[in-house]
C-alpha cells in the first residue's frame, strides 16, 4: 500500500450494498478491508473481486472489538430486511449498538473518518411527508421491527455523542429503499419479492390494498452517495438523506415488474403487516446541495438491471 492510497473498512462488505461499495472503492485504487460474518452476506458477492490484491476479507462479527489499522470506516453490518433482522431481534439490536461503539472506538483510536449507513426506518411510520432530516420521526420502540429501527436510532445517538465527546470525525446517511444486483433473492423486501414471483409465474403478494408508497433508488446511485458523503467537507456530519424521491405504489410496481419481466403472474392481496409504514418518501435537498448529488437511474432502467441478474441467478 502506497502512503497515499486510503486504507478502507467496510464491515457488512459482503452484502448487498457493501459489496457494490466495495467494488466501487477497490476501482478508484483504495486498498480495502471486508468485514464480515456472513450472516446475510455471502461470499459469492465478492467472488468476482478476491483476484484484486488490494482487497483482504476477514470473518469477523462487529459486536466484537477488531483490532485494525484504517484511515476510513464505513459501518454497514446488520440485517436490513424484515425477515433477517427479525429472525434474531437481540442479536439485531447487539449489531447495531454494540457495532456502532466497537467501530466508533476503532474511529477514535486510528483517527479515522467513520460513515453510518443508517436508514429511513429512523423516521417510522412518518406523519410528515416528503421526510426531510429535521424529522424526529414515529416509531413504535416495543414492536416487532423496534430491533431494527430503534436500533439504528441509537446507532447515530452514538455516532453524535462520539462526535460531541471525543471529536471523532462523523458522516451520517440515512438510506432509503434501495434495488439491484445482489439482492438477496429471499429478503422479503418487496423489489425482490416481485420479481422472483414473477419470473417464477407465481401470483405476486401485495400487502394490504397496494396504495402504500415507496421510492426506490438504485443501487449505483446510492453508491455514488455514500463515497461523495465520505469524502464531503469536514464540517459536514449529516444526517444526509439518500433515496430516489419519485415515488411509486406497491400496485404500480408489481405491474412494472409484471410487464418488465414478460411474467404471466397474477397479483393477489394479503393483509398490511404490523407497523408497516403507509408512504416513504426521502427530501433530499441536502444531498443536492452539499453534495451536489441527485439519483440518475430511472426505475425501469434499474429493474431491467436487476430482473436479469434474478434471471441469472434462478
Amino acid at each position: 500500500m502506497s502512503f497515499n492510497q486510503n486504507k478502507i473498512l467496510i464491515t457488512g462488505g459482503a452484502g448487498f450494498l457493501g459489496s457494490h461499495l466495495t467494488e466501487k472503492l477497490l476501482s478508484q485504487g483504495n486498498d480495502v478491508l471486508v468485514v464480515d460474518n456472513f450472516f446475510t452476506g455471502t461470499k459469492q458477492n465478492l467472488a468476482h473481486l478476491l483476484g484484486n490484491t488490494n482487497l483482504e476479507v476477514i470473518r469477523h462479527d462487529v459486536t466484537l472489538p477488531l483490532y485494525v489499522e484504517v484511515n476510513q470506516i464505513y459501518n454497514l453490518a446488520c440485517p436490513a430486511s424484515p425477515v433477517h433482522y427479525q429472525f434474531d431481534p437481540v442479536q439485531t439490536t447487539k449489531t447495531s449498538v454494540h457495532g456502532a461503539i466497537n467501530m466508533l472506538g476503532l474511529a477514535k483510536r486510528t483517527r479515522a473518518r467513520i460513515l453510518q449507513a443508517s436508514t429511513s426506518e429512523v423516521y417510522g411510520d412518518p406523519e410528515v411527508h416528503p421526510q426531510p432530516e429535521s424529522y424526529w420521526g414515529k416509531v413504535n420502540p416495543i414492536g416487532i421491527r423496534s430491533c431494527y429501527d430503534e436500533g439504528k436510532r441509537c446507532a447515530e445517538t452514538l455516532f453524535f455523542d462520539y462526535h460531541r465527546q471525543h471529536q471523532t470525525d462523523i458522516k451520517v446517511v440515512r438510506i432509503f429503499n434501495t434495488y439491484g444486483p445482489r439482492m438477496h433473492p429471499n429478503d422479503g423486501r418487496v423489489v425482490s419479492n416481485f420479481i422472483v414471483q414473477a419470473l417464477q409465474d407465481k401470483d405476486i403478494t401485495i400487502y394490504g390494498d397496494g396504495s402504500q408508497t415507496r421510492s426506490f433508488c438504485y443501487v449505483d446511485d446510492l453508491i455514488d452517495a455514500m463515497i461523495k458523503t465520505m469524502n464531503s467537507e469536514k464540517g459536514f456530519t449529516g444526517p444526509v438523506n439518500i433515496g430516489n424521491p419519485d415515488e411509486f405504489t406497491m400496485l404500480q410496481l408489481a405491474e412494472m415488474v409484471l410487464k418488465l419481466s414478460n411474467s404471466k403472474s397474477k397479483i393477489i392481496y394479503q393483509p398490511l403487516p404490523s407497523d408497516d409504514p403507509k408512504q416513504r418518501q426521502p427530501n433530499i435537498d441536502l444531498a443536492k446541495t452539499k453534495l451536489g448529488w441527485r439519483p440518475k437511474v430511472n426505475l425501469e432502467d434499474g429493474l431491467k438491471e436487476t430482473i436479469a441478474y434474478f434471471k441469472r441467478m434462478i
